[in-house]
């Protein structure tokens, strides 16, 4: 892995001593290269950041599922992206699809989490106004942490009652059936979970970004093309003026670049 942005006298010399092709990076220095912002002097007010992969022609997903579009650096980003949270924030559909599993522990950031005050592993918090979801999965069955279920005060109540009895901790963050994404944000804040990270979908990331909750984006983007109709990483509603990010760090392997972005 080589970083391309910002380019200092340390890139420069990193990058002649490594060659082109670079060297694979530890935990700890992809650690430092995603850390959250240190908290300002009125202690730690929520940061949203997404997670997001793409293919040059702009698919957010292959057949379904991002994998195919993914790569192992990838996966590695993802890892410490997880490691570095307190809670993923995803949505129903994404849970579906991609079959998501509750969050492990990783031993390499044991002690960091610790020191910062957080769990072993981030809580997954899905999003959902239907609570159409199954209960029995791992992920709500058995967590390292409990699972975090947010949806609307207007929720089936037998649904709820399905999502509690199975050891999910449901979060009331809209009015109505659906949950509004500022509230959300300040919900899980309130519960301690201020460096928050979501992976999607496209619907999801859509619909925060719309609110204008969303802090900075993590987008990989693969070298592949893949045409077809698949979803951008975000859809849904549309702004009225695109928000504007600035480019924070760019770090390339294997011809995928890793960058991010953050509210300008």
């Amino acid at each position: 892995m080589r970083r391309l942005f910002p380019v200092t006298d340390v890139t420069d010399e990193t990058a002649a001593a490594e060659g082109p092709a670079g060297r694979e990076w530890s935990l700890a220095e992809l650690a430092a290269a995603y850390a959250y912002p240190e908290p300002g002097p009125e202690g730690s007010a929520p940061w949203l950041r997404g997670n997001m992969v793409s293919t040059l022609d702009g698919a957010a997903q292959h057949e379904g599922r991002s994998q195919p579009i993914s790569c192992p650096a990838d996966m590695r980003v993802f890892g410490v992206l997880r490691a570095l949270a307190d809670a993923v924030v995803v949505g129903a559909e994404t849970v579906r699809q991609e079959g998501y599993r509750p969050a492990r522990a990783r031993a390499g950031f044991a002690a960091a989490r610790e020191a910062a005050g957080q769990g072993p592993a981030p809580a997954i918090a899905v999003v959902s106004a239907s609570l159409d979801l199954d209960f029995s999965l791992p992920l709500f069955s058995s967590p390292l942490v409990p699972t975090l279920v947010l949806t609307g005060a207007g929720a089936d109540p037998e649904r709820v009652a399905a999502a509690e009895k199975a050891g999910a901790r449901v979060v009331v963050a809209g009015e109505g059936a659906g949950v509004d994404p500022a509230r959300a944000v300040h919900a899980l804040a309130e519960l301690g979970h201020t460096r928050l990270l979501t992976e999607g979908g496209p619907r999801l990331l859509g619909q925060l970004i719309a609110a204008d909750v969303l802090d900075e984006l993590c987008l990989t983007v693969s070298p592949t093309l893949t045409a077809g109709e698949a979803q951008r990483i975000a859809g849904g509603p549309s702004v009225t003026l695109p928000r504007r990010f600035t480019l924070s760090s760019m770090l390339e392997e294997d011809g995928f670049l890793f960058t991010r972005y953050r509210r300008a």
